[in-house]
């Protein structure tokens, strides 16, 4: 046991999958010690974890760099993303080192990587990536508010740490990105808070960055409720209509993509800007 999180070591038959975000992505872990309340990776706990909280487990892939060796040798190079349903920097990672192990592998193959993380932990490796041909560091900010930050984000990084991380990577020629969202309604879309995470992007240098709103995935609606039913239950149903009423769904988004627009044009990132989302 790690506090309240159940650990399993566990052995993989493979470990370089194709995904939608690259052309493929690699989990040293299955489950995430962060727990965060709105991550749409809880969809996999159908399969193997039924019916256990999403941050109460983590399945440890201990044969990862050996599995992830075998098929680099005969899989086509392409594009990894790391990780896509886990924090491939949680703090396990800190003991077992797989995802570093992981990524110098992926490097001496020199296959591209992006990596996308919540955790401090990731500066670690920066010397395995500085220099590197084709890779890419992104952290994924949500709010400036470490109150909030920990209730949403429990056992992620501190929103400084993640910042500093863009910096150092800046400074050793990595490229950064950084992924802003999903934003919680009424609680971390305020202009103040966009405003500010803009301005901080804009000075650690990102080569660009996403937008996200907060999504309906499989199973994140039953753990927003019980979220916002212990911190802010005054919010329940203006998140329920803001999530499944699709006439309010397209206003707030219209709202909050005009918000964005305006403030990333204060700051001169208007060019680097992606949205995840239209309406």
């Amino acid at each position: 046991m790690n506090g309240s999180c159940r650990i399993a070591e566990i052995e993989c038959k493979s470990i370089l999958n194709k995904s939608a975000l690259a052309d493929y992505t690699v989990n040293c872990y299955a489950g995430c010690e962060h727990g965060c309340v709105y991550c749409y990776a809880r969809f996999v706990t159908r399969f193997t974890h039924p019916g256990e909280p999403w941050g109460s487990f983590v399945d440890v892939k201990i044969n990862a760099p050996a599995a992830l060796k075998r098929e680099l040798r005969r899989k086509k190079v392409g594009r990894v993303y790391i990780s896509s349903v886990c924090d491939g920097w949680q703090p396990l990672e800190a003991k077992y080192e797989l995802t570093r192990s992981c990524l110098e592998l992926l490097l001496h193959y020199r296959y591209p990587v992006t990596i996308l993380t919540k955790s401090g932990l990731a500066a670690r490796d920066l010397d395995l990536l500085q220099g590197g041909e084709d890779v890419e560091l992104g952290v994924t900010l949500t709010t400036l508010d470490e109150s909030l930050r920990a209730k949403i984000e429990p056992r992620a990084s501190a929103t400084e740490k993640r910042i500093s991380l863009l910096h150092d990577a800046r400074e050793r020629g990595i490229t950064t990105y950084a992924f802003l969202g999903p934003f919680m309604p009424r609680l971390s879309d305020g202009e103040d808070n966009l405003g500010t995470l803009l301005q901080l992007i804009s000075e650690a240098g990102v080569a660009y960055f996403y937008v996200d709103r907060l999504n309906p995935r499989p199973r994140v609606w039953a753990s927003l409720h019980n979220f916002l039913q212990e911190h802010y239950p005054f919010l329940i149903d203006e998140f329920r209509e803001i999530l499944f009423n699709a006439e309010a769904r397209v206003r707030y988004s219209a709202d909050l993509i005009t918000t964005v627009t305006r403030l990333a044009k204060r700051y001169r990132l208007d060019d680097k800007m992606r949205l995840c989302f239209s309406k």
